[in-house]
């Protein structure tokens, strides 16, 4: 086992000891929309600081309101804000933590009409057009970024970061992509860069020397006309000079069109970017993106590539995460899969942010983890994540439960998902399941299935005091003649059995599972564990020669011919995650995967697939026909137990069957895990 050295060597920065090498990353929670927002973000930084992570940054607080992400976002520039600020830093303080105010303006990312930029030029994600600022206006917002600093530390905040990446602000001003002025702050080198060094000069003035400010960089804007890597270099340089204390390292622009996050992105991508920063300058460097485990992030800072590292997601999924790596539990890690879900699909779609895997992440009040008082004897059926999840937290509150398993293995629909190209980080949260599970003395009985009427006996006998349905779903078979052709699979044989498939294959239903079938099909899985083959898959410069770090993109030639169709007469994919849905509409665009939509479906038989768009019939000459038409819910122990008198609680996918949602899944089974 890794004792990780140097993960949890201690380190002092400006006037700050830092008692391990691990960083909370900021990131957006739009916790403060809800009910009780300045309780709910105590209780969420400070379960991280209780958790021993070594240093927290917030989520971007805007120098100036124009500079917000939306309507009603986050804005420090007024000294009558800093009480709320004071209860959350003397909660981190008191929990032993370090917390940072990161100060971050959106530019053209702010979608409010006000927004600004240093050029008139719209972002492809934004419905806003910004405007130009004025030459005075640029100096103006230097001072209110200054000014904001100044607040954070009469608030408590250890120090400040100041948001130079992502394609907000203040990285508009350094890139020629976005910076067309004509001013001391735009053209060449010298004057893009002006902006952001006179705001970390402004703020060192402005702030006592113990105070930390920290400068999150753009490593790689994977931006045509962003930065080289030469330049980024020389960038870092001045930022040292200009008196940062600490340089973050910011992957990739969000309308950057190569994934920088998502799980298809293999672990550490990016530490070619970070280690040309970490090369020029002598400062501490902070490496960020795709760090989910202590292996990783010990082996980053061994490497001499990075001092520290931040990682935001993963203090989502497990706030005790550095505590556990203290104390050599890192295979009890709640470990962060990078699926997007819970997280940035719901901040891409203003909605409120928590966590697949945890649920519990921002709504650390709605939870009461205490031990109970009366202990109940739990059966619990079902074996998938709702099933494991419930079985955990239940009995984690000290009731004895027992697990019942019809299948050989743990994992239910997780098992089929982790065949899935870009989905192998599913292997880390079956990891933990089964590793709590036995930690935790959770009875397991695999293969063996339960019937309503013994089950019902052994609940009258008193063996159980209640019973948990977590059955899952089975797959719905559409109306078409031939379904029992040798030709037709279902989504279950080819993803849960492994069952061989044809080289030309239909794809029936365009969901979330349709286009994981899909994916799996294509047969790229080395992408995701291969960083130089996802580099050159999505044209990356790892040199960064090219400004952006862009180049040509290696052909990605699928090993078949796949057709998909939904009924729907709308663009496929239109409801897959907005963080990761253009993965994988992107990929199987490279393999030139056909998709149809409008049409209805008739018959499978030795000629293939008939069907018909806008009336007019045709048949697709193939080999396999994959049904991913949906799902149905199996409530037939359900059923069977309130025949015989047996409530039961129904959770997961037995409940609701729609899209296979494993966040609402988890949550369901945790929630109702701390309420009985």
């Amino acid at each position: 086992m890794s004792t990780y050295s140097n993960l949890l060597r201690p380190l002092r920065i400006a006037g700050v000891d830092l008692p391990n090498r691990m960083v909370m990353g900021a990131m957006h929670t739009r916790l403060e929309t809800m009910d009780r927002p300045l309780e709910r973000l105590v209780a969420f930084y400070a379960a991280r600081a209780k958790g021993e992570i070594g240093l927290i940054l917030t989520g971007g607080y805007a120098p100036v309101p124009e500079g917000v992400m939306d309507e009603g976002g986050l804005v420090l520039d007024k000294p009558e804000q800093l009480d709320g600020h004071r209860t959350i830093t003397s909660a981190v303080n008191g929990a032993g933590g370090r917390i940072v105010l990161q100060i971050l303006h959106a530019g053209r990312y702010a979608k409010v009409a006000t927004c600004v930029a240093p050029s008139a030029i719209k972002a492809r994600i934004n419905v806003h057009t910004p405007r130009a600022l004025a030459t005075a206006e640029v100096w103006t917002t230097v001072e209110r970024f200054a000014n904001t600093s100044a607040l954070a530390e009469q608030a408590g905040y250890a120090g400040v970061e100041i948001m130079g990446s992502e394609g907000y602000l203040i990285n508009e001003f350094t890139a020629a992509l976005t910076n067309l002025r004509d001013d001391e702050f735009g053209g060449d080198f010298e004057r893009r860069i002006h902006f952001p060094l006179e705001i970390v000069k402004a703020v060192r003035a402005r702030v006592s020397p113990g105070f930390m400010v920290i400068y999150r960089i753009s490593s790689i804007d994977l931006m045509e006309g962003g930065m080289t890597g030469e330049e980024v270099a020389e960038f870092a340089r001045r930022v040292e000079a200009a008196g940062a204390d600490m340089i973050n390292t910011g992957i990739g622009w969000h309308e950057s069109s190569v994934p920088t996050m998502a799980a298809p992105v293999p672990r550490a991508a990016w530490i070619a970017a970070i280690r040309n920063v970490k090369r020029a300058v002598g400062i501490p460097v902070m490496a960020s993106n795709r760090i989910n485990t202590p292996d990783v992030a010990e082996e980053i800072i061994a490497s001499g590539a990075a001092d520290l590292v931040s990682m935001a997601r993963p203090l989502l999924a497990d706030p005790e995460f550095a505590r556990k790596t203290r104390e050599g539990r890192a295979d009890q890690i709640n470990t962060c899969i990078a699926c997007n879900q819970a997280c940035l699909d719901r901040i891409f779609t203003d909605r409120v942010a928590t966590c697949l895997v945890n649920p519990k992440a921002g709504r650390e009040i709605e939870f009461d983890d205490s031990q109970t008082a009366a202990p109940k004897r739990f059966a619990v059926v079902g074996g998938g994540p709702a099933g494991m999840a419930f079985a955990i937290n239940a009995a984690q509150r000290g009731h004895r439960v027992t697990l019942f398993e019809a299948g050989d293995e743990l994992g239910g629909q997780l098992n089929m998902a982790r065949q899935v190209p870009g989905k192998n980080e599913f292997h880390e949260m079956l990891r933990y399941f089964r590793v709590m599970l036995g930690q935790l003395e959770v009875t397991v009985h695999l293969q063996t299935p339960v019937d309503a009427e013994s089950l019902a006996a052994r609940v009258r006998a008193g063996e159980f005091d209640e019973v948990v349905i977590a059955t899952g779903v089975t797959p719905r078979e559409p109306d078409i003649r031939g379904l029992n052709h040798p030709k037709v699979l279902s989504y279950l044989d080819v993803l849960g059995k492994g069952a061989p498939v044809g080289q030309r294959v239909a794809i029936i239903g365009a969901g979330g599972i349709g286009f994981d079938v899909a994916e799996y099909l294509v047969g790229h899985a080395e992408e995701s564990l291969q960083p130089q083959r996802f580099m050159d898959v999505w044209g990356v410069d790892t040199a960064i020669h090219s400004a952006g770090g862009l180049k040509a993109p290696a052909p990605n030639v699928a090993g078949r011919a796949i057709h998909m169709f939904q009924r729907k007469n709308e663009s496929l994919g239109k409801n897959l995650g907005k963080s990761t849905g253009w993965i994988l509409k992107a990929n199987l665009r490279k393999a030139d995967v056909a998709m149809t939509a409008g049409a209805s479906y008739h018959a499978v038989d030795d000629q293939g697939l008939h069907y018909s768009v806008n009336g007019e019939a045709r048949v697709l000459d193939v080999d396999t026909v994959i049904l991913c038409a949906g799902q149905l819910s199996n409530r037939a122990l359900a059923d069977g137990l309130a025949e015989r008198g047996i409530p039961a609680h129904v959770i997961g996918g037995a409940d609701v069957a729609a899209e296979l949602d494993a966040v609402r899944a988890i949550d369901q089974a945790t929630r109702l895990a701390v309420s009985l």
